[in-house]
């Protein structure tokens, strides 16, 4: 067997420029230098880390394996005597000092009364890359709002003299008990708002007795989610579909070997939206004479945070890819990101387990419809089509966007769906408060559910019924719907390409 080199930190440290670029990621040595002018994410953060440790920069914004599977093998140059190697001195800016006293200054959980509340604290307490690639959607975020706008056009009917003494919110979701009719959908990039990443969510998933999906794009490695989990805890794995089939096949595998109960392939995403905030924050990061260097006729390197992790997914992916995937798995198949009923009815054709009706919370194809109304039509037509009625355990109805009260997803159940995806509102959880922000986000919506269900006369989630909503205006794009202050009050406005400062004459 032969031994690996271990390099030196003074010999890495000589290889500090754009003509020969080397850095430390995990204690391991990489070439980086004919990558400098790809890196989706600009040569200037790289080029600060030449010849050193970048390990602290590089966790949270890419999956563990992003370098050793975006390198070719000759540029792994080994393994680095860490005793040998510099520390990187970590400037603390003034804007950072001021980020760290607004920490200091956020309100006690006990005030934290909804989960608008954490999304108004995050903005203020999280890095500004961290909230742009969090808050960011595509294009002018008309889908992005109008996912939280669809559930202000439908309206309760409650029932009066029903019992709810006693109130029971549980449900099961592909088989498999939740505490409520929720899951903690799939998001990237843990990290940008916590050092434990999704961890914080495996851990009050635990505690709450929901389900977690593990995203394909964690900070976190996959191993490392599933090894935090409780005994008997449920899991789900969102998947981008690889290129090389191989690799997925090997994802696939490996995670139903692990104990995975379902797999979520994500539809909607054969090229990625134009997340301007987050391409905003990416410019502002850049070296203007870097950007130059590279020429206009150089690799895009505009669509910030979300570009740089994500250049491995298939465009190709089409119907005929599911029949390989059922001879890959027997777990249950569910596509993420359908968005009309020929879709779902395909699906459903297709011998799948269910679908996600989804728009990727409003990050890919602007002007797309919620997921809510989408679930209306589905609903219909699988009825006409199909004589399905829902929710149905054969064939599964989820949603997603725009959530934020338990109220939300009771309309969704009402109208269908076996259960709704939550997603960013955990992200502002535990950026701005870790496992404590998510752990109290979870019992706000078990309180909310309680609440709102013996107020609408629901004893159970099998008593919810279509007859206990309105969603006649549903469909209904202009009409005037109640504004709702808190999510406005959070939501950050678009903005326009701005003037360089112009420094005054001496």
């Amino acid at each position: 067997m032969v031994l690996e080199k271990v390099l030196s930190g003074q010999e890495v440290a000589k290889h500090n420029s754009r003509e020969s670029c080397w850095i430390i990621v995990h204690g391991k040595v990489y070439d980086v230098t004919e990558f400098l002018d790809e890196h989706p994410g600009g040569s200037k953060i790289i080029l600060k880390y030449a010849g050193k440790d970048a390990t602290q920069e590089y966790d949270p914004i890419h999956p563990p394996d992003a370098i050793t599977t975006n390198l070719p093998p000759e540029k792994h140059l080994g393994p680095v005597n860490p005793e040998t190697v510099l520390k990187v001195e970590v400037k603390v800016t003034d804007e950072e000092k001021a980020r760290q006293e607004r920490i200091s200054n956020r309100p006690p959980l006990d005030e934290i009364l909804n989960l608008h509340d954490f999304e108004a604290i995050a903005k203020h307490v999280m890095p500004e890359k961290a909230w742009a690639y969090y808050s960011s959607a595509a294009d002018d975020e008309i889908t992005n709002r109008e996912n939280h706008a669809a559930y202000h056009r439908i309206w309760f009917r409650p029932q009066i003299l029903i019992d709810v003494t006693r109130v029971n919110w549980s449900t099961t979701v592909l088989g498999h008990r939740s505490s409520m009719p929720i899951y903690i959908t799939a998001t990237a990039l843990g990290k940008l708002g916590h050092p434990d990443g999704e961890l914080n969510l495996t851990r009050a998933a635990a505690k709450h007795g929901v389900i977690q999906m593990i995203p394909t794009l964690a900070s976190c490695s996959f191993d490392e989610i599933v090894d935090a989990a409780q005994p008997g805890q449920v899991q789900f794995l969102q998947l981008y579909v690889n290129k090389d089939r191989s690799i997925t096949k090997r994802i696939v595998q490996h995670a139903e070997k692990r104990g995975i109960k379902g797999l979520f392939i994500t539809v909607d995403a054969p090229q990625l939206g134009r997340r301007e905030k987050d391409m905003r924050m990416k410019f502002d990061a850049e070296d203007p004479s870097e950007v130059t260097k590279s020429g206009s006729g150089g690799v895009d390197r505009s669509q910030g945070a979300a570009r740089a992790i994500s250049s491995f997914i298939d465009p190709g992916l089409n119907w005929g890819d599911l029949d390989w995937f059922k001879s890959i798995t027997k777990m249950p198949l569910i596509l993420k990101g359908v968005q009309r009923w020929e879709d779902a009815l395909k699906a459903y054709d297709s011998g799948l387990a269910g679908v996600v009706l989804s728009n990727h919370g409003g990050r890919q194809l602007d002007f797309a419809r919620s997921g809510i109304e989408v679930l209306v039509e589905v609903v219909t037509k699988l009825k006409e089509k199909r004589g399905l009625s829902f929710p149905n355990e054969k064939f599964q109805l989820f949603v997603d966007g725009g959530v934020r009260r338990a109220t939300d997803v009771i309309k969704a159940v009402a109208l269908g769906a076996t259960a709704v995806g939550i997603g960013r509102p955990f992200l502002y959880a535990f950026s701005s408060y870790g496992q404590d922000g998510v752990d109290k986000a979870l019992q706000i919506l078990s309180d909310e559910f309680e609440m709102n269900m013996r107020l609408l006369g629901a004893p159970t989630i099998g008593d919810i019924n279509p007859d206990m909503v309105d969603a006649s205006a549903l469909s209904s794009h202009s009409g005037a719907i109640p504004g709702d202050r808190l999510y406005d009050s959070n939501y950050e406005s678009m903005q326009h390409a701005k003037l360089r400062e112009v420094k005054p004459k001496m």
